[in-house]
């Protein structure tokens, strides 16, 4: 009897242990995953139905978005957006809370570091003559902590709207080890032209790879503080091709102005007007002026950033077929599916997620 007692007395002493060891054990875990990947990283949320910030309650209802979810398994995109201390409350709060939803991956990069938002600070100072120094602190950064996250990498500014899944769909066109590199493209000052810094762009790895090496090998340097002047002419300088982002209709997907200024005769004012000589592609000025797929805007203001994002996810118009319904690219099929940083060659295809075309 005296044994059994004993037993008995000695089992919530072995149960104890054994919980408290599986506890640090899953801490420990929990404690190294987090510590695998840098800090004040903000990862794809877009079914998120409340913003932690401001409360405010934003889903989509059920839908088929089995497209747009296969291709964000193919075609990752960091999004790192320009800010500064300055506008975190005022304008890149409505961008965090908008569209880089949708990115797999979005870092806000600013002068310094502001954990409660978050921001990663560059350590750069503030103005535009700081410009290019954030922009190549900023890719630096990205590629040493995301190079093999992601197969792409997106700049835009805090006053730039984006639509990711149209993004996908034109990079789907394209792999990631091609040296290249997609925005508005303008032709002064250099040879093969360069990308719009207030529209954006996109890099894809190679181009990335290719632009930190021009720095450490003296290649590319600071020469100006003209952003995206600056960046093109690293782009040409290491062999990075600037890319036609337009559509199978050659309309235009990235625009530096708001969409009134495209859709209305606003350039035909005045011919004297910058825009006119900077585009390397014909303008456009009316309903034509935009692909339907377009993929940013510039100069939108921070309540706006709701407006788009509800006109391109919720709103319709009922039992109206879209005229333009372009099929994804051949190369779309054969690029890899990301799941959780492995990499697994799918069973179907994308082709398999799309409905039959209509009779």
């Amino acid at each position: 009897m005296s044994i059994i007692c004993a037993k008995v007395a000695w089992l919530p002493l072995i149960l104890g242990t054994a919980v408290g060891f599986f506890t640090t054990f899953y801490l420990v875990q929990i404690l190294l995953e987090r510590n695998s990947q840098p800090p004040l990283v903000i990862r794809s949320w877009k079914n998120t139905e409340l913003l932690p910030e401001v409360g405010m309650p934003h889903f989509h209802l059920p839908e088929d978005g089995s497209v747009s979810e296969e291709l964000s398994k193919k075609v990752r995109v960091l999004c790192w957006i320009m800010t500064g201390p300055s506008n975190l409350q005022t304008k890149t709060i409505h961008v965090k809370n908008s569209w880089t939803r949708h990115c797999n991956v979005a870092l806000f990069m600013s002068s310094i570091t502001d954990n409660q938002f978050p921001t990663t600070g560059l350590g750069t100072g503030e103005g535009r003559d700081k410009l290019y120094w954030k922009t190549i602190r900023a890719f630096h950064y990205v590629h040493k902590y995301y190079l093999n996250e992601t197969e792409w990498f997106f700049k835009a500014d805090d006053d730039t709207f984006v639509i990711m899944d149209n993004l996908r769909w034109m990079l789907s066109n394209y792999t990631p080890d091609q040296p290249i590199y997609f925005g508005k493209r303008f032709k002064p000052y250099i040879k093969q032209g360069y990308m719009s810094g207030g529209a954006g762009y996109v890099l894809s790895r190679e181009a990335l790879i290719r632009f930190v090496e021009g720095f450490r090998t003296g290649v590319c340097t600071h020469t100006t503080s003209t952003e995206d002047v600056a960046i093109g002419n690293c782009m040409q300088l290491v062999g990075v091709i600037a890319g036609d982002s337009r559509d199978t209709e050659k309309r235009e997907t990235f625009h530096p102005f708001p969409p009134e200024h495209h859709m209305t005769m606003r350039f035909r004012e005045s011919k004297s007007f910058w825009y006119w000589s900077y585009c390397v592609y014909p303008i456009v000025e009316g309903p034509q002026c935009c692909s339907d797929l377009a993929i940013s805007f510039h100069y939108i203001d921070p309540e706006d950033m709701y407006a788009l994002e509800y006109f391109t996810y919720h709103l319709r118009a009922y039992g109206y077929q879209y005229r333009y319904q372009p099929p994804l690219p051949e190369n779309a099929d054969n690029l890899p599916v990301y799941i959780q940083n492995e990499t697994v060659k799918p069973n179907r295809t994308l082709s398999d997620f799309l409905e039959p075309p209509m009779e």
